[in-house]
């Protein structure tokens, strides 16, 4: 069985960085094969694993919704969308040693997509189940999860930074994930960019007031901000940079398979 993990939290918090050392920390600890997903149009989680992302599945589906539209269309003369969809699907797919990873892409435009959408559902669910773990890098609107595109989770990691107000965005993901009925077995929170790993009383009293279980806390990490300013991914990081380890230990925690 595949187990699932999925990353939400409010844009600027550090939920891509987490969710791509996440991915590389498993890899590491041979927790393979990996299928990663970027299901956030805003997120970057390629360029955290060092990886290049020509096709996303927004630009299939894009292509697929438009077919009867265009001429010529792209699909060949006696090959459905079902078989262009697979066939189209597996350059998408981006092979790498440790993982795979699918990019969803863009938003759907104004329509309906809900035929392809059924597309997209039914290649997901055919690949992923080939995984020990899929990891999904989310929008905090879980859109792609909620609509039923991508397999329900097992697991939910919202990710805050050290602020009250982040805590609070934190609380509302949660009760957004309550309300939608997700079935995720257990929602736990990752507090990032903590100066020297601790939280003060005032962030640890609105975790409690916003009813969120604390899974642990991300170091403030300058390699982090230097390494992106410089275009190296992330997962390049020493194994010995403070929140590379922080969060080894994080994971150390979960009852993961």
């Amino acid at each position: 069985m595949t187990y699932s993990v999925a990353f939400a939290g409010k844009g600027g918090v550090g939920k891509t960085t987490t969710c791509g050392l996440f991915i590389d920390s498993l890899a590491g600890a041979g927790k393979s094969p990996i299928l990663a997903v970027d299901a956030d149009p805003n997120s970057n989680l390629n360029e955290v694993l060092g990886v290049d992302a020509e096709l996303t599945l927004g630009d299939l589906r894009e292509e697929i919704a438009r077919a009867e539209m265009s001429d010529p269309s792209p699909i060949p003369p006696g090959m459905s969308k079902q078989e262009y969809a697979s066939y189209k699907f597996g350059d998408a797919l981006i092979e790498e040693n440790n993982f795979d990873m699918l990019v969803m892409g863009r938003t759907q435009s104004k329509g309906c997509y809900c035929f392809v959408n059924d597309i997209l559902r039914e290649q997901i669910r055919k690949y992923y189940m080939n995984y020990a773990y899929m990891v999904v890098d989310n929008e905090a609107g879980l859109e792609h999860i909620s609509r039923g595109i991508l397999p329900p989770v097992d697991l939910i990691l919202l990710v805050s930074d050290c602020s009250r107000r982040g805590i609070q965005a934190a609380g509302r993901i949660a009760l957004m994930i309550r309300e939608l009925d997700l079935k995720a077995k257990e929602t736990l929170l990752i507090v990032n960019r903590a100066p020297e790993g601790t939280l003060n009383d005032g962030v640890k009293a609105e975790i409690e007031r916003q009813n969120l279980m604390l899974l642990g806390v991300l170091p403030q990490d300058d390699l982090v901000y230097q390494y992106d300013a410089e275009g190296k991914p992330l997962v390049t990081l020493p194994d010995d940079a403070p929140v590379k380890a922080a969060l080894k230990q994080l994971i150390g925690k979960l009852s993961l398979p």
